[in-house]
């Protein structure tokens, strides 16, 4: 390895040795396990941090944005510098193969899968592939790294909270994460190579930088070479007067591996405030000495120049900036590194990046034979080795805002689409959320079933994970058949049965499978009685009849239906019992008792569709029930065996048509979560559920909802319980089929997710009338 530097010999009043290697040129003296490092002199530490919707937010929330993150430049510590960092860099494509895409597996379901390999590369072609993320670094100089741990666990705690009130989720990185950050930048295009473990590398003596350091480093005079990657580093030279708040949204949206270090270093309160007085102070005297001159010539109508009023007006609204307004004085510094695959693709990115500096009235310029001091100063280090600060108050330097638009972008997520503003894909992985359940919200022909059939065919073609599917209208049946599902089509005239009272086997210790199975029947019952009048009686007598069915067929191997229940129900001696009896009977004995025989098809299959449309409007309330007790005996099973279950509810609004339903669909709905189950709901009549406080309370707690096009009168309601903005609900306005928001966790992004027509999966998916 060979390195070629402009020597300096003192940096910063620390003495400065010539490096011998690339590793040397590295400013990493010592790292900790937990992610302290000590760089030059001064310990750092790093945060990953939450993008913000700050470019989609209404004005209203934009300066409530920029106030509150006033409040955190202002309780960053004096003592220390402050580097908020953004990194953007290309999606490898070895990377990109590896997590948007799907492996083949030697079956008759490859073909699906190559044609949505294809269908994704198509839709990447058209997006920017940058994996754009943010952090921010600490350092500080102390004695000892005891020291340094009580500073970065007080400033970490402030941090955190600080981020948190701007809805941003503040990560602590590892050493580990570091050194990957440094790793991606160092050897871009040979990030899959990455293979460091620290405690590996402590056994076996070896210095942590040979695992990221390039192959080559030469640092020429306007730019430096790093293997086969050419570099520059550039400064922010010249600001305007007025600094807009998207300048740095926009050179972060340029396409290109590029890191942009916004350094920030508080002064204290007293030495600002002191600097200020001396500046208007010799402000003041020069316009007296000047109209003392005026005068001396007998010139008294003089007006004191323009130039001398502006200033003292300048330095006067500082000061009272500082002592008046809670603004703070802070040193900035903004640097740019950028790499390109050749000079000449060197030159042009610099220009375009210096154009769009120009556009908003600011000037980049390169660093001249400091590109070893800019570079250092430019990567996550909590470095500062190049001398162009600019004097800044809290206000102007928030200007800088780091935020701009959410991106998703989860390893080994599911390909969502397009964000419509940066144009990345949208990778989610709903597995990574404390809570995996979700919606699917919007208007006929919106493209919801689309949207979720588009979800469960990554899941079923990429995943061994079970698929459950509650069919109310018989539209997944072409999906399921194409992957070897099993349709279970469940009707009065149907062949094919299920037992509602089947008691499962994935029960552990200290749950009681028959007390659980009695909260159903309950349920179920509920919906046949009047339970205003005789509810907590007929419930005591149902109840018994479940203990003694239980007990009865404890020992027999097959399952009792509720024949066997509608039986013992006979035999109970009150009068409400034969009330009870009566009521059930059209679903036991009488005509609509498909639930009520035992069940005769194959519930092993992984992929399960239940198409419940011709069930009626007596028997659909009750058959989503029984399915959705049928499903949860599959969760639980599948719980026991380690494995992930998908749930999905089309038109699930029927269930919160009544109280007994409601309230046994929250249940499930948080035992779904319990146990490991994604559950997913489809809606089209959303009204009706934003009506209902239990349907409020499931969505809004959900950390996973597609938003498509909503009803005026919907997208007020939706706007209140989700808190989204005005430009943000314009994207759920008249908008196209596929289109709309997408909320995963704390992100809510506009998303675009079209497929093309003359696709095999598009043709399976589809239920317009035509396509079918």
């Amino acid at each position: 390895m060979k390195i070629q530097i402009f020597n300096r010999l003192i940096r910063h009043g620390e003495s400065f040795r010539v490096p011998r290697s690339v590793q040397e040129s590295i400013p990493v003296r010592k790292i900790y396990r937990d992610g302290i490092w000590l760089c030059g002199g001064r310990y750092s530490k790093a945060w990953r941090f939450q993008d913000v919707n700050y470019a989609v937010a209404s004005e209203a929330d934009q300066a409530e944005i920029l106030m509150r993150y006033c409040s955190v430049i202002n309780a960053w510590p004096d003592d220390a510098y402050v580097q908020v960092l953004t990194n953007n860099r290309r999606i490898d494509p070895v990377e990109f193969e590896n997590t948007m895409l799907m492996h083949l597996r030697g079956d008759d379901m490859d073909r699906l899968r190559e044609e949505y390999n294809q269908i994704v590369r198509e839709r990447t072609e058209w997006s920017n592939n940058i994996f754009r993320e943010k952090y921010v670094v600490i350092s500080v100089q102390r004695r000892s790294i005891d020291e340094a741990r009580s500073f970065f666990a007080r400033v970490g705690t402030e941090l955190a909270s600080g981020f948190g009130r701007l809805s941003s989720q503040l990560t602590e990185l590892s050493s580990h994460d570091r050194i990957r950050i440094l790793h991606d930048f160092f050897r871009s295009g040979e990030e899959q190579y990455f293979n460091f473990d620290l405690s590996q590398a402590m056994a076996r003596g070896q210095d942590f930088r040979d695992y990221i350091a390039p192959d080559s480093l030469q640092f020429k005079s306007d730019h430096f070479i790093m293997g086969k990657k050419f570099g520059r580093v550039l400064f922010l030279k010249d600001y305007p007067n007025f600094l807009k708040d998207e300048t740095i949204a926009r050179l972060c949206e340029f396409p290109q591996n590029l890191m942009l270090s916004i350094q920030i270093v508080p002064v204290p309160m007293e030495e600002a405030v002191a600097d200020m007085q001396k500046r208007v102070l010799a402000v003041e005297t020069d316009i007296t000495r000047w109209q003392q001159k005026q005068n001396a010539n007998h010139n008294f109508s003089a007006e004191t120049p323009y130039e001398m009023q502006q200033m003292r007006q300048e330095m006067k609204a500082l000061l009272d900036d500082l002592t008046s307004r809670d603004q703070r004085m802070v040193l900035v510094l903004v640097t740019l590194v950028h790499l390109a695959d050749s000079y000449a693709q060197l030159n042009s990115d610099t220009e375009a990046i210096t154009a769009t500096a120009r556009g908003d009235l600011c000037r980049f310029n390169t660093l001249h034979f400091q590109q070893e001091e800019g570079l250092n100063t430019a990567l996550p280090y909590g470095l500062r080795e190049i001398e162009a600060m600019r004097t800044m108050n809290t206000e102007s330097a928030a200007a800088l805002t780091p935020f701009s638009v959410q991106d998703v972008m989860d390893r080994g997520g599911i390909y969502y689409g397009r964000n419509a503003i940066s144009r990345n894909s949208i990778i989610c992985n709903r597995k990574l959320l404390l809570n995996g359940n979700g919606f699917y919200l919007g208007v006929p022909g919106s493209g919801k079933s689309m949207a979720a059939k588009w979800e469960l065919m990554n899941v079923i073609l990429n995943t061994d994970d079970d698929v459950l599917i509650c069919d109310p209208e018989a539209e997944f049946g072409p999906v399921v058949d194409a992957v070897r599902g099993q349709n279970i089509r469940l009707a009065p005239d149907s062949t094919q049965h299920v037992n509602a009272l089947e008691l499962g086997k994935g029960y552990e210790a200290g749950e009681k499978p028959v007390s659980l199975k009695s909260e159903f029947i309950l349920t179920l019952y509920e919906h046949l009685l009047d339970v205003q009048t005789n509810g907590r009686r007929a419930k005591s007598i149902i109840d018994r009849a479940v203990l003694d069915l239980y007990e009865e067929f404890s020992k027999k191997p097959q399952a009792p239906t509720l024949q066997d229940l509608y039986r013992i129900l006979q035999c109970q001696k009150e009068d409400l019992a034969k009330d009870i009896v009566l009521a059930s009977e059209i679903f036991t004995k009488g005509s609509l008792n498909t639930f009520a025989q035992p069940t005769n098809v194959q519930l092993d299959n992984r992929v399960l569709c239940f198409n419940i449309r011709d069930l009626g409007q007596q028997l659909r309330p009750i058959g989503m029930l029984v399915l959705m007790e049928v499903v949860m005996m599959r969760v639980m099973q599948n719980r026991l065996r380690g494995k992930r279950t998908w749930i999905y509810f089309d038109e699930l609004s029927v269930l919160f048509s009544y109280e007994w339903s409601t309230n046994f669909l929250d249940v499930s709905w948080k035992r779904y979560r319990k146990y490991g189950a994604l559950a997913s709901g489809i809606f089209q009549n959303l009204d009706q559920a934003l009506d209902n406080e239990v349907a409020r309370s499931m969505i809004s707690n959900s950390e996973f909802l597609v938003l498509l096009n909503q009803a005026a009168s919907d997208r007020t309601k939706l706007a209140e319980l989700l808190h989204i903005s005005d430009t943000q609900l314009s994207y759920v306005t008249d908008s196209e089929a596929g289109r709309g928001l997408l909320k995963m966790g704390g992100s809510l992004v506009p998303f675009i997710n079209d497929i093309s027509k003359d696709t095999r999966l598009y043709k399976l998916m589809s239920t317009r009338p035509g396509e079918v």
